[in-house]
């Protein structure tokens, strides 16, 4: 496979997405050849770190130092964040030098939020190494962490200057890891671009990365801080948060809370009003993937969860509802229509 270049012209300058296999190995002169640090700070997790933490870290003659994180969601929280603070202040961090970030989607969404406001902000690249990151979360700004009362409630906008895709780092991951990266496959083909479902049957993994970063690439260049157009990728989120929340972020993984979550809000589109049901269609292809379709708790339950989402706007959630593949559309539903909607679905 051919380099692959994107860039992402951003408020706060331009974010270069790199794209092919065997990338990893050349990450430390990708690195220097943008920033000029005199340290480098590696942030991974416990899954991450004993196969590729090394690897990374022995490529550059300049200090390393390491923080490794505990996996999973449920440590998506501000102590983690707190933690790799003191981490990196005991490294001697200045604002010249380098953060990286070396994982999933938690590692980068940490990651980048610590890098936004340690010192006020420090240089940072993302190296994904799960395919929800790859196609989705490393890419695009958005960091954060998780509060009890909900999902990504503490974050900033914080673009990576530099991005660097690996595929071939997703041959080491479990297969369910990687069927969770396949929800947002999935959305992006039914948000953007509806040849990303054929795709999917040719497991043409390389086609499938550059298409769905490129999705991600246009809508947040043209929406940078979420407030129009880049609400298109939360189809399936609103509800698949919610759902996460009711697990306590433990029972459902990202992807298959995502998968749940899109197929409610198709179901949603129907009751909405639409020519074309696309509610089975869909439901065939999550499952064709492993991925779930059916809500795990009661509608009330799910309604009550979902109005701490930051999608809500005063009196009204904005659905994003897809009534053709390949295009979405963001409709702001009443809240008490939104109750009556769900009790149908």
């Amino acid at each position: 496979m051919d380099l692959k270049t994107l860039t992402l012209n951003g408020s706060a300058g331009q974010s270069d997405i790199f794209i092919r296999r065997g990338l990893l190995d050349e990450a430390a002169n990708r690195c220097l050849s943008v920033f000029a640090p005199s340290r480098v700070h590696i942030v991974s997790d416990t899954n991450v770190a004993p196969i590729y933490l090394d690897r990374l870290s022995k490529q550059f003659s300049l200090p390393v130092f390491t923080t490794v994180i505990p996996a999973g969601e449920e440590h998506k929280r501000l102590s983690t964040v707190e933690g790799i603070y003191h981490d990196m202040l005991s490294a001697g961090m200045t604002r010249k030098d380098l953060l990286i970030a070396l994982g999933g989607g938690v590692v980068g969404d940490i990651t980048g939020f610590a890098a936004s406001s340690f010192l006020r902000g420090v240089p940072l690249c993302q190296i994904p190494t799960t395919l929800l990151a790859q196609v989705d979360s490393s890419v695009g700004g958005k960091t954060g962490v998780d509060l009890p009362e909900g999902k990504n409630l503490v974050g900033a906008f914080y673009q990576p200057r530099l991005v660097l895709i690996d595929p071939d780092l997703l041959s080491t991951l479990p297969a369910e890891t990687y069927t969770d990266g396949m929800a947002e496959v999935i959305k992006y083909g039914c948000i953007a671009n509806r040849r990303i479902l054929d795709m999917i049957s040719h497991d043409d993994i390389e086609k499938i990365v550059y298409q769905c970063v490129k999705i991600k690439r246009d809508v947040v260049q043209e929406d940078e801080h979420d407030t129009g157009l880049r609400m298109i990728l939360n189809f399936g989120h609103t509800i698949g948060h919610a759902c996460e929340k009711l697990e306590n972020y433990t029972g459902l993984t990202h992807g298959q809370a995502v998968a749940i979550g899109m197929a409610a809000a198709m179901r949603l589109s129907n009751a909405l009003g639409t020519t074309k049901d696309l509610s089975g269609r869909l439901t065939e292809i999550l499952q064709k993937t492993g991925l779930p379709t059916e809500l795990r708790h009661g509608r009330e339950e799910i309604y009550q969860a979902l109005l701490s989402d930051k999608k809500k706007f005063g009196s009204t959630v904005n659905f994003i509802l897809v009534r053709e593949f390949g295009k979405a559309d963001i409709v702001p539903i009443e809240a008490g229509q939104l109750h009556e909607l769900l009790l149908q679905i």
